[in-house]
């Protein structure tokens, strides 16, 4: 696992009491998923396990999310703030965050629009072992790259059409088509938007 950590600097543990607030972030979409509290042991397990693990201030010891549960918060990237005495985590949930069944701990947030590719993606993954017959990204899948690409192609040639004719309603239609054939087809490939999106941020650099 590739964990992004920027605490090369000592934390500040003393303003706590030996232990720091732990806002989890869906790594994806942004959503702020719980909030939690380290001390230097549970950070160190999240480190070492790249699952995220709290000191239990009920239970007086250290507590990975999901334990019993198996909803467990895959840890991407780990950062702290200006002053030390924060963390801020990133982190993929293998399930619901909260233990109510939803998907956070302050309730099903709505997810911020361009997040909407995230969780499209998401269902693209889980509809990859589904069975065709029921299921059109099943089979798009199963078919294949070269028929993926070809969607792609079609779709795109769509979307010209539409910008080209000024049919603006046709032209959104269209172009969230693109966007659903372009996610099935990087799936299909290997590849996937958070790798795309990495281009565009080295380019952005």
């Amino acid at each position: 696992m590739n964990i992004a950590s920027k605490l090369s600097e000592p934390l500040d543990w003393n303003k706590g009491d030996g232990l720091l607030p732990a806002i989890v972030q869906h790594a994806r979409d942004g959503r702020v998923l719980m909030l939690g509290y380290m001390n230097p042991e549970a950070l160190e397990e999240t480190l070492n396990s790249g699952r995220v693990t709290f000191f239990s201030r009920s239970k007086q010891r250290l507590w990975t999310k999901g334990e019993t549960s198996g909803h467990v918060l895959e840890l991407v990237a780990i950062n702290s703030d200006c002053d030390r005495d924060t963390l801020l985590i990133q982190a993929l949930p293998q399930g619901p965050t909260c233990h109510t069944g939803t998907e956070t701990c302050f309730g099903d947030l709505r997810l911020p629009p361009v997040s909407l590719l995230a969780d499209l993606e998401r269902v693209i993954e889980e509809r990859a072992g589904a069975d065709s017959d029921g299921s059109y990204t099943a089979r798009l899948l199963s078919e294949g790259t070269p028929r993926c690409a070809q969607k792609v192609g079609e779709e795109g040639v769509e979307v010209a059409l539409a910008a080209v004719q000024g049919d603006l309603e046709s032209l959104n239609e269209e172009a969230a088509d693109l966007l659903y054939h372009l996610l099935v087809c990087l799936r299909s490939a290997g590849s996937s938007l958070d790798q795309v999106l990495q281009v565009l941020a080295r380019r952005r650099r």
